[in-house]
């Protein structure tokens, strides 16, 4: 199926099953308590797991420093975000999740690295699968769930859904469901940016079904005649809904697309090379303008809870990319490889993550739905619009300019 076609027409090193590294293939034994290894500080040196490719711009190094913290910090958080998405797919299966919902559960080593390369003064924004991006630009999980179940104490008051989720005090822009369409709107944001000069850059996130896109290249465009610090990534999961990638574009080297705008391919499923990637690509766009990131990744659940995901591609595809490129086991492999935790101490971390968001549904569900009253609000500019005064809608008065 599409696995044989998409390894062919991969570049050398790039395939979609793509194993790490044979030095991370070991059994764990017992090691130093994960108490004294966590709050050490001392450095440590991570290979990528493949190299970058590049079009007309230099090659990050393969080389990148992290810490025993950090480590244990990324596989908290990805352990978190894959076991927020699984339950997800519970509650939209038990009808508590209605309408859309998109999951991104595999991708996890792109949200994470890139925040782990920026601040929450970059900013971020993205299509509809951006429930770990909110979670990583500091949103809560009890918003997360709110907002997924239709509540009041959801990040957009129980209005947004799946696809709306939006943290502008962190930088986050959403959550867009309109395929493409983010793209102009973050290069409106690198705009800003450059306009405010304040040294921060936007990040706009896409998938390879929204490549193809004709108002992403009028966006990028002018992006590059005045030199904004757009950084426009395509999280590259090799199928658009059903679709996949080799059947849709005619190049799939979508880190090429943009022909004058330098590009860098990047393995999405290491989190050090997302990291060491935007880091780059950060510095590039504050000196030369927009710059394009292919993050090559992979989708467990279908495109969304409506499609199996198994139609298109075989059970052993994704069961390969599973044993083979898996983000959070990539980090397990390397805390046993540096002797930072033992097996059960990783494990203890996944009870208490499972825990976590066990919780945070609970209290989700308590987040009465928003007032009937809120159809009328966040439509127009205040003062411009109907404005209805409580549930009963006894008093409905009307503005206009």
């Amino acid at each position: 199926m599409a696995l044989s076609r998409l390894a062919s027409s991969s570049s050398s090193g790039s395939n979609l099953l793509k194993p790490l590294t044979s030095a991370l293939s070991f059994t764990p034994s017992l090691r130093r308590p994960i108490s004294s290894a966590a709050d050490d500080s001392t450095t440590l040196t991570i290979e990528t797991s493949i190299p970058f490719t590049s079009h007309r711009c230099d090659v990050p190094s393969r080389t990148v420093e992290t810490t025993p913290k950090e480590l244990m910090t990324f596989f908290r958080d990805m352990a978190l975000m894959r076991r927020m998405e699984i339950a997800a797919d519970s509650l939209y299966k038990a009808k508590l999740i209605r309408g859309f919902c998109h999951l991104y559960d595999g991708q996890e080593a792109v949200a994470i690295g890139m925040e782990a390369a920026i601040t929450k003064k970059d900013c971020i924004i993205t299509a509809y699968r951006d429930h770990c991006t909110f979670l990583g630009r500091g949103g809560t999980l009890l918003q997360i769930f709110s907002e997924l179940m239709g509540r009041q104490g959801g990040c957009s008051k129980g209005k947004g859904g799946s696809m709306h989720f939006y943290k502008k005090d962190a930088g986050f822009y959403g959550g867009h469901g309109i395929v493409g369409a983010q793209v102009p709107l973050g290069c409106g944001l690198a705009f800003g940016q450059k306009y405010s000069k304040d040294e921060t850059v936007t990040f706009a996130l896409y998938g390879d079904g929204a490549a193809n896109q004709g108002q992403l290249f009028e966006a990028l465009n002018i992006s590059a005649l005045w030199d904004l610090p757009a950084i426009l990534v395509c999280e590259n999961n090799h199928y658009g809904m059903g679709t996949a990638e080799w059947r849709a574009a005619k190049s799939p080297s979508y880190y090429k697309r943009g022909d004058y705008v330098p590009g860098l391919k990047v393995d999405g499923m290491d989190v050090f090379a997302v990291k060491q990637a935007c880091k780059f690509a950060k510095e590039h766009a504050l000196k030369n303008g927009p710059i394009i990131l292919e993050m090559d990744t992979y989708r467990y659940h279908g495109h969304s809870m409506s499609d199996p995901g198994s139609t298109y591609r075989t059970r052993d595809e994704i069961s390969g990319v599973r044993q083979e490129r898996d983000p959070i086991e990539r980090i397990r492999k390397l805390i046993f490889a540096h002797d930072l935790a033992t097996e059960k101490e990783l494990k203890d971390i996944e009870k208490e993550v499972r825990k976590e968001v066990d919780e945070a549904i609970a209290k989700a569900k308590e987040s009465p739905m928003p007032e009937p009253s809120e159809l009328f609000t966040n439509i127009y500019v205040k003062g411009y619009a109907a404005e209805s005064f409580g549930a009963d809608r006894k008093e409905v008065r009307t503005v206009l300019p």
